[in-house]
Protein backbone atom coordinates (compact mmCIF):
# COMPACT_ATOMS: atom_id res chain seq x y z
CA UNK A 1 0.00 0.00 0.00
CA UNK A 2 1.13 3.58 -0.79
CA UNK A 3 3.38 5.20 2.21
CA UNK A 4 4.37 8.61 2.49
CA UNK A 5 7.51 7.57 0.88
CA UNK A 6 6.05 6.18 -2.66
CA UNK A 7 8.26 6.62 -5.56
CA UNK A 8 7.79 9.52 -7.90
CA UNK A 9 7.14 8.73 -11.54
CA UNK A 10 9.23 10.55 -13.59
CA UNK A 11 9.06 8.48 -17.02
CA UNK A 12 8.00 10.02 -19.85
CA UNK A 13 6.64 6.94 -21.30
CA UNK A 14 3.43 4.49 -19.56
CA UNK A 15 2.36 1.44 -20.15
CA UNK A 16 -1.47 0.62 -19.40
CA UNK A 17 -1.47 -2.69 -18.50
CA UNK A 18 -5.50 -3.75 -20.51
CA UNK A 19 -6.41 -4.41 -23.45
CA UNK A 20 -9.82 -2.78 -22.74
CA UNK A 21 -9.79 -0.13 -25.23
CA UNK A 22 -12.36 2.19 -23.06
CA UNK A 23 -10.75 1.75 -19.92
CA UNK A 24 -7.22 2.65 -21.98
CA UNK A 25 -8.94 5.74 -23.18
CA UNK A 26 -10.67 6.89 -19.66
CA UNK A 27 -6.99 6.33 -18.33
CA UNK A 28 -5.00 8.44 -20.44
CA UNK A 29 -7.38 11.16 -20.22
CA UNK A 30 -6.69 11.05 -16.73
CA UNK A 31 -2.97 11.10 -17.52
CA UNK A 32 -3.20 13.96 -20.17
CA UNK A 33 -2.03 17.20 -18.28
CA UNK A 34 1.66 15.08 -17.44
CA UNK A 35 1.93 14.82 -21.18
CA UNK A 36 3.32 10.75 -20.58
CA UNK A 37 3.37 8.93 -23.92
CA UNK A 38 0.58 6.13 -22.85
CA UNK A 39 0.37 2.66 -24.64
CA UNK A 40 -1.72 0.22 -24.26
CA UNK A 41 -0.62 -3.59 -23.65
CA UNK A 42 -2.71 -4.46 -26.71
CA UNK A 43 -0.41 -2.01 -28.68
CA UNK A 44 3.02 -4.08 -27.84
CA UNK A 45 1.00 -7.53 -27.88
CA UNK A 46 1.69 -8.07 -24.45
CA UNK A 47 -0.44 -11.36 -23.91
CA UNK A 48 -3.23 -11.06 -21.36
CA UNK A 49 -2.24 -12.89 -17.80
CA UNK A 50 -5.02 -15.07 -16.81
CA UNK A 51 -6.65 -13.13 -13.89
CA UNK A 52 -6.39 -15.39 -10.96
CA UNK A 53 -6.42 -12.82 -7.58
CA UNK A 54 -8.47 -13.22 -5.31
CA UNK A 55 -9.15 -9.16 -5.13
CA UNK A 56 -8.95 -6.34 -7.19
CA UNK A 57 -5.50 -5.22 -5.43
CA UNK A 58 -4.15 -8.85 -6.25
CA UNK A 59 -5.54 -8.62 -9.79
CA UNK A 60 -4.49 -5.04 -10.65
CA UNK A 61 -0.46 -6.09 -9.46
CA UNK A 62 -0.72 -9.34 -11.35
CA UNK A 63 -1.44 -7.30 -14.30
CA UNK A 64 0.79 -4.26 -13.97
CA UNK A 65 4.02 -6.38 -12.82
CA UNK A 66 3.28 -8.89 -15.70
CA UNK A 67 3.37 -5.73 -18.23
CA UNK A 68 6.37 -3.83 -16.45
CA UNK A 69 8.45 -7.11 -16.48
CA UNK A 70 7.57 -8.01 -20.35
CA UNK A 71 8.04 -4.64 -21.47
CA UNK A 72 10.74 -3.19 -19.21
CA UNK A 73 8.74 -0.21 -18.46
CA UNK A 74 6.68 0.96 -15.59
CA UNK A 75 3.06 0.12 -16.34
CA UNK A 76 -0.54 0.93 -14.71
CA UNK A 77 -2.91 -1.45 -14.20
CA UNK A 78 -6.76 -1.38 -13.34
CA UNK A 79 -8.73 -4.03 -11.95
CA UNK A 80 -12.58 -2.65 -11.23
CA UNK A 81 -15.59 -3.90 -11.22
CA UNK A 82 -19.02 -3.73 -9.86
CA UNK A 83 -20.54 -5.13 -6.90
CA UNK A 84 -23.84 -5.40 -6.02
CA UNK A 85 -24.89 -5.54 -2.53
CA UNK A 86 -28.35 -7.67 -3.05
CA UNK A 87 -26.27 -10.39 -4.98
CA UNK A 88 -23.67 -10.21 -1.62
CA UNK A 89 -20.63 -8.60 -3.96
CA UNK A 90 -21.09 -10.32 -7.57
CA UNK A 91 -20.38 -9.81 -9.50
CA UNK A 92 -17.13 -8.15 -8.29
CA UNK A 93 -13.62 -9.36 -9.25
CA UNK A 94 -15.92 -11.61 -12.24
CA UNK A 95 -17.65 -8.50 -13.40
CA UNK A 96 -15.86 -8.49 -16.88
CA UNK A 97 -16.74 -12.40 -17.10
CA UNK A 98 -20.39 -12.23 -16.48
CA UNK A 99 -19.76 -11.01 -19.82
CA UNK A 100 -18.59 -14.41 -21.81
CA UNK A 101 -15.96 -15.19 -23.64
CA UNK A 102 -16.22 -11.94 -25.81
CA UNK A 103 -17.28 -9.70 -22.71
CA UNK A 104 -20.60 -9.23 -23.94
CA UNK A 105 -21.44 -6.42 -21.13
CA UNK A 106 -25.57 -6.07 -22.37
CA UNK A 107 -25.32 -9.72 -21.61
CA UNK A 108 -23.35 -9.08 -18.24
CA UNK A 109 -26.10 -6.40 -17.26
CA UNK A 110 -29.20 -8.55 -18.38
CA UNK A 111 -27.89 -10.76 -15.96
CA UNK A 112 -27.19 -8.82 -13.01
CA UNK A 113 -30.57 -7.66 -13.38
CA UNK A 114 -32.06 -11.25 -13.88
CA UNK A 115 -30.09 -12.40 -10.76
CA UNK A 116 -31.56 -9.18 -8.82
CA UNK A 117 -34.97 -10.11 -9.68
CA UNK A 118 -37.54 -8.63 -7.30
CA UNK A 119 -34.96 -8.21 -4.46
CA UNK A 120 -35.70 -4.23 -3.43
CA UNK A 121 -31.76 -3.56 -2.58
CA UNK A 122 -30.68 -1.95 -5.94
CA UNK A 123 -27.85 -0.51 -4.40
CA UNK A 124 -24.05 -1.65 -5.81
CA UNK A 125 -20.30 -0.20 -5.68
CA UNK A 126 -17.91 0.63 -8.43
CA UNK A 127 -14.49 -0.37 -7.09
CA UNK A 128 -10.94 0.12 -9.02
CA UNK A 129 -7.80 -0.71 -7.72
CA UNK A 130 -4.92 0.63 -8.95
CA UNK A 131 -1.18 -0.45 -9.20
CA UNK A 132 1.70 0.58 -10.58
CA UNK A 133 5.13 -1.39 -10.89
CA UNK A 134 8.40 -0.44 -12.34
CA UNK A 135 10.86 -2.93 -14.22
CA UNK A 136 12.83 -3.63 -11.30
CA UNK A 137 9.92 -4.97 -9.76
CA UNK A 138 8.93 -1.81 -7.27
CA UNK A 139 5.09 -1.33 -7.21
CA UNK A 140 2.50 1.10 -5.45
CA UNK A 141 -0.78 0.83 -5.44
CA UNK A 142 -4.03 2.66 -4.48
CA UNK A 143 -8.11 2.06 -4.13
CA UNK A 144 -11.19 3.97 -4.69
CA UNK A 145 -14.43 3.43 -4.81
CA UNK A 146 -17.90 5.03 -4.91
CA UNK A 147 -21.75 3.98 -4.15
CA UNK A 148 -24.73 3.72 -6.43
CA UNK A 149 -28.10 2.20 -7.44
CA UNK A 150 -28.41 -0.37 -10.25
CA UNK A 151 -31.21 0.65 -12.90
CA UNK A 152 -32.88 -0.67 -15.63
CA UNK A 153 -33.28 -0.86 -18.45
CA UNK A 154 -29.54 0.45 -19.13
CA UNK A 155 -29.59 4.36 -20.02
CA UNK A 156 -26.90 6.42 -22.36
CA UNK A 157 -23.90 5.15 -24.40
CA UNK A 158 -21.15 6.93 -22.85
CA UNK A 159 -18.99 4.90 -20.71
CA UNK A 160 -18.30 1.31 -20.91
CA UNK A 161 -19.13 -1.86 -19.02
CA UNK A 162 -21.36 -1.69 -16.38
CA UNK A 163 -21.61 1.89 -16.77
CA UNK A 164 -25.38 2.35 -18.35
CA UNK A 165 -27.03 0.27 -15.40
CA UNK A 166 -24.86 2.36 -12.53
CA UNK A 167 -26.36 5.94 -11.26
CA UNK A 168 -23.71 7.13 -9.04
CA UNK A 169 -24.68 9.29 -5.85
CA UNK A 170 -25.59 12.53 -6.45
CA UNK A 171 -25.07 12.42 -9.74
CA UNK A 172 -28.61 12.78 -12.26
CA UNK A 173 -27.83 10.43 -14.69
CA UNK A 174 -26.32 7.03 -15.24
CA UNK A 175 -22.49 6.67 -16.00
CA UNK A 176 -23.93 5.86 -19.74
CA UNK A 177 -25.37 9.34 -19.67
CA UNK A 178 -23.72 11.93 -18.34
CA UNK A 179 -20.11 13.66 -19.67
CA UNK A 180 -17.48 12.10 -19.41
CA UNK A 181 -15.38 14.79 -18.19
CA UNK A 182 -18.38 14.73 -15.13
CA UNK A 183 -17.66 10.99 -14.62
CA UNK A 184 -13.78 11.27 -14.62
CA UNK A 185 -14.47 13.73 -11.64
CA UNK A 186 -16.14 11.48 -9.28
CA UNK A 187 -15.81 7.87 -10.55
CA UNK A 188 -14.23 5.50 -8.44
CA UNK A 189 -11.32 5.46 -11.11
CA UNK A 190 -11.14 9.20 -10.34
CA UNK A 191 -11.14 8.42 -6.55
CA UNK A 192 -8.01 6.32 -7.10
CA UNK A 193 -6.29 8.06 -9.16
CA UNK A 194 -6.63 11.39 -6.85
CA UNK A 195 -4.39 8.71 -4.02
CA UNK A 196 -1.69 7.67 -6.99
CA UNK A 197 -1.31 11.10 -8.65
CA UNK A 198 -0.80 12.88 -4.90
CA UNK A 199 1.26 10.12 -4.11
CA UNK A 200 3.69 9.81 -6.91
CA UNK A 201 3.41 12.12 -9.70
CA UNK A 202 4.74 15.55 -9.45
CA UNK A 203 2.25 18.79 -9.29
CA UNK A 204 0.09 18.81 -12.48
CA UNK A 205 1.42 21.66 -15.44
Amino acid sequence: MPTDMARQFTEKRLVIASHNPGKVREIGELLSPWQIEVVSAAELNLPEPDETGDSFVANAKLKSDAAAFAAELPALADDSGMAANGLDGAPGIYSARWGGPDKDFDMAMARVNDELGDNPDRTARFVCALSLTWPDGHSEIFEGDIGGTLVWPPRGDNGFGYDPMFLADGDAGTYGEIDPVAKHASSHRAAAFAKLIEACFPSAP
